[in-house]
């Protein structure tokens, strides 16, 4: 029987398993809204709150752990600078899960894990823009070279 076993093991060793929430954590806040497995994302869910509430308690200890727990200065300074005066009045409940239907491959249920009142233009973050002159640089070397 599976009584007060707190963690799901999502068929991963536990070294695998840190590492795959720590990158999806890190990938949450840097885009605030990822696509994946509905059961990792009911495993990303509380970390990732208590993150941000981690965030929200300015001190340098808090600091130190959030940059030990997501090993990436940018992200760490993204939840102190920016979600922690997101959701300062907020006491809790800071993502949201909503299922997206199933993949095509295996069929596992697919979710959108995202933060409540989250912005939608963190999802561009590293998209670059397309040149327009080197794009018809490339075309008039086309048809020169083909001429």
């Amino acid at each position: 029987m599976r009584h007060n076993m707190s963690n799901k093991k999502l068929n991963r060793t536990s070294e695998h398993r840190k590492a795959l929430l720590k990158n999806m954590l890190i990938s949450l806040i840097k885009y605030e809204q990822i696509k994946t497995t509905l059961p990792k994302a009911k495993f990303l869910r509380p970390q990732a709150d208590k993150i941000i509430t981690l965030g929200k308690k300015d001190t340098l200890h808090n600091t130190k752990i959030l940059v030990s727990k997501l090993q990436d200065i940018n992200s760490a300074n993204k939840v102190k600078k920016t979600l922690s005066k997101r959701y300062e009045k907020r006491s809790g409940g800071y993502t949201r899960i909503i299922k997206a239907g199933f993949r095509y491959g295996d069929n596992a249920p697919m979710a959108i894990i995202e933060f409540v009142d989250r912005d939608v233009q963190a999802r561009k973050v590293d998209k670059k823009k397309k040149d327009q002159t080197k794009v018809t640089d490339k075309k008039e070397e086309k048809k020169l070279a083909s001429a």
